[in-house]
């Protein structure tokens, strides 16, 4: 674990339980100064809706939980207790999961600042990528609250020797007071504020080289509760010093360039057999990603082909990666390729496809139709597709499909079609609510069928609002699984699913749209989030709290059946169809209890026998440690 975020220099018990409740999940964690002891250390872990708070012994020699395994530092102790999950129990047994590090808020918005990056990597960074007087300021990695403002610099300049750059690295501290210094001199309120002084009165090292903050070196990796701060950033209009371009289309510049790095094999789509089942002869799926069809005939060539990729999302929890969701994206369909596209279907046991274009738009063809009109039936090869129903809501219609294999005696299955009809022929939607509405019901239907196959995407080409809607809901799966508090990085995202199929996100206006629908998420969890708290003994309808009116919507048509009413889904509650929150939110009330007391007053003394006594409302809580 490279990351100390996890670490709160500046907070209270109640007020740990608070960020644990609200913005954090089952597992997540957070680690405190002790208020009760100067010097220890509190470890809070969120248990579905409890928290459970450890004593951490820190007695200038080592740290411990007042018993078991003893640490050099806080965070070999953190570290040892993430990576070993079944060792910290109650005594009854039952395991105190540490799972996801809800991380410290940033100290500022500013895009020099790059959170847990290492001086190894930032050293490397600022090298290969950076100019001298280049420079950002990261976390500390050996002094949990402080930071480190790394610059690239010139060294020393020698007789007859070419002058070469290294970088320096320099300690802020972070103070008890709430200010910040580098070790002396003037303190400064704020990380920014302390930056700028150093950039008009440039520091001086020992050996007389003048260290000089002449341009900022900036970082994509967010926080996503501040999203809003960041995309405020990149909405600023650049000054005359500064170049006439920057923010999105800066950022975004930047993955066009490493583009041309993704030079994967793409032979499949350029055999002279497949070339006609391609949409756009330069569009072609990677070969190392490509969906290979099974079922072929040995006497056609290339009938194991289709212009469609695997997408998988990965997700990072500080020890390991794992896979997340897995998507398909694929062209709109061909006249030639609807037989292969249900083939498609059908193999990988797809019970939800995602459409994002009309038939028709500007009078060309975007997509041939590929299932039958409203209670018609057709055959496809060997699959029959029935047209069930057909649904409209404000933004897209729901279609349900029943698809039955001709030459085999199975169930039939059912298909949910959803095909958005609210993106603009040209650019994208004014405002993001319609897309984010639409991708909710889309993951409800998603989640409601066991072992379902991979959600298949496509709009014409598959790959410009195909890419779009993926990566937001890659983005928005990341925030649900970890929290409000977790790391996204929007551009390190794009990226990966570019690896899988090029071309992803296609535009600039894209790009921000992803930035625009993320921000609104979070604002509307927030939000509702908000409104349980103040709600928290009450049964109540969320449905108040939406996304801010669509605009250019097609109809309001059965609008209200169409949406469901909670963005954040909570383990312990049922969301009904009619939008209500059937169970009562426990954490809530829980909160309001002990913020009426001293939470000191709720732990008792830690004995030496290795037993860490904590009572949340009558709850005790028996730490094993032998």
């Amino acid at each position: 674990m490279t990351s100390r975020r996890w670490f709160h220099p500046n907070i209270t018990g109640i007020e740990a339980e608070q960020l644990l409740l609200t913005r954090g999940v089952h597992g997540s964690f957070l680690a405190r100064p002790s208020k009760s002891k100067k010097g220890d250390f509190t470890l809070s872990v969120r248990r579905n809706d409890e928290v459970t708070h450890i004593k951490i012994q820190n007695t200038e020699e080592f740290y411990d939980l007042y018993g078991g395994e003893k640490f050099a530092t806080l965070a070999e102790l953190v570290q040892y207790y993430t990576e070993q999950q079944d060792l910290l129990r109650e005594r009854n047994g039952h395991v105190i999961e540490l799972k996801y590090p809800l991380n410290c808020k940033d100290p500022t918005s500013e895009r020099w600042y790059h959170g847990r990056l290492s001086g190894r990597d930032a050293e490397k960074m600022l090298t290969e990528k950076g100019k001298v007087g280049s420079f950002l300021v990261r976390e500390s990695q050996s002094t949990l609250g402080d930071f480190v403002l790394s610059v690239l610099t010139n060294e020393e300049k020698h007789e007859n020797v070419d002058r070469k750059t290294k970088v320096t690295h320099v300690r802020i501290r972070y103070q008890e007071d709430g200010k910040y210094d580098v070790g002396g001199g003037e303190r400064f309120d704020t990380l920014a504020d302390l930056i700028d002084h150093y950039k008009k009165n440039p520091m001086v090292e020992t050996s007389g080289i003048v260290v000089h903050l002449k341009q900022p070196f900036n970082a994509t990796r967010i926080n996503a509760a501040n999203i809003e701060n960041r995309v405020q950033e990149l909405n600023k209009v650049a000054d005359s010093s500064e170049k006439p371009k920057q923010g999105f289309w800066e950022e975004f510049e930047v993955l066009q360039q490493q583009e041309c790095k993704l030079l994967y094999p793409r032979k499949e789509g350029q055999k002279p057999e497949n070339k006609s089942k391609n949409r756009y002869k330069n569009i072609l799926p990677f070969d190392t990603t490509r969906v290979v069809i099974r079922e072929t005939d040995s006497d056609v060539p290339g009938s194991d082909y289709i212009n469609a990729n695997y997408i998988r999302s990965m997700l990072e929890d500080e020890r390991h990666m794992e896979e997340g969701k897995v998507f398909i994206a694929t062209q709109g369909c061909l006249q030639n390729t609807v037989i292969d596209f249900w083939k498609m279907v059908y193999q990988e046991n797809t019970h939800v496809i995602v459409m994002t274009t009309k038939e028709m738009e500007r009078g060309r063809n975007k997509c041939v139709r590929y299932w039958p009109d409203l209670h018609g039936t057709k055959e496809f090869g060997k699959v029959l597709v029935r047209n069930v129903d057909e649904q409209p809501a404000q933004d897209y219609i729901l279609r349900k499909l029943e698809v039955t294999r001709l030459d085999r005696k199975e169930p039939p299955r059912y298909i949910w079609h959803y095909q958005y009809l609210s993106w603009p022929d040209h650019g994208v939607p004014n405002e993001p609510g319609g897309v984010l509405w639409f991708l909710e019901a889309v993951n409800r239907s998603q989640s409601y069928i066991k072992e379902a196959g991979p959600i298949v995407v496509h709009c014409s080409a598959g790959i410009g609002r195909t890419g779009t809607i993926i990566v937001i809901d890659i983005l928005i799966d990341i925030i649900n699984r970890q929290g409000l508090h977790c790391d996204i990085d929007i551009p390190k995202t794009i990226q990966r699913v570019r690896q899988q199929r090029s071309g992803m996100v296609q535009t600039e206006a894209q790009y921000k749209f992803i930035y625009m629908a993320v921000q609104q998420y979070i604002d509307t969890a927030q939000k509702r989030l908000a409104e349980e708290q103040k709600n928290k003994m009450q049964e109540r309808e969320y449905s108040n709290i939406k996304y801010p009116p669509m605009t250019n919507s097609r109809s309001k048509h059965n609008m209200a059946s169409s949406r469901s009413s909670s963005v954040l889904t909570n383990d312990d509650s049922t969301i009904t169809p009619g939008g209500r929150l059937d169970a009562v939110d426990h954490h809530f009330s829980l909160y309001a209890s002990l913020s009426s007391r001293d939470v000191s007053s709720s732990a008792s003394k830690i004995p030496r026998d290795g037993v860490c006594r904590y009572t949340l409302q009558s709850t005790s809580v028996d730490l094993d440690l032998a």
